[in-house]
């Protein structure tokens, strides 16, 4: 079985999408600072490594997205800029532990970390293309099931 990766991030990205949060949502990490005065989400993948529930001849993964927010520092009003982007978390949040297995693509949402990385939420600031960034960047760890055969 091949990595569903478009699949996959596809999932990811819709619900960013149909959450109605964003004016823009990109499925890779941007080079270019956003160019939209409101939230931007952008999602892409980090890290794939074999986890220990795979069977006997074959390999299950755990897949890690980033889904990361952006939101310009330097708007007004600044007391409004973490409200808004927790509330586009909690919606995230709600969306991948309400469908958690992404329409049936993967194993689970990795909520808890069973397999080390839990659902997670970090906040930051960014300086890209001499803007400086409010970020909120969700870790989003997916377990695929049966994905490598392993052949002696």
């Amino acid at each position: 079985m091949a990595l569903n990766i478009l699949g996959i991030t596809d999932a990811v990205v819709s619900h960013a999408m149909a959450s109605g949060r964003f004016e823009t949502v990109n499925g890779h990490e941007p080079k270019n600072a956003p160019s939209t005065g409101g939230l931007t989400a952008a999602v892409w993948s980090e890290r794939v490594t074999p986890v220990r529930s795979s069977g006997l001849d074959v390999l299950s993964v755990l897949l890690i997205f980033n889904v990361r927010i952006y939101a310009s520092a330097v708007q007004e009003s600044a007391d409004a800029i973490d409200p808004d982007m927790l509330a586009a978390v909690d919606d995230l949040c709600a969306a991948y532990t309400g469908d958690f297995t992404l329409g049936g693509l993967v194993r689970q949402v990795d909520l808890l970390g069973i397999h080390g990385q839990p659902l997670d939420v970090r906040a930051g600031y960014l300086q890209q293309d001499g803007l400086l960034y409010r970020v909120l960047t969700i870790s989003l760890p997916v377990i695929v099931n049966d994905l490598w055969e392993e052949v002696a």
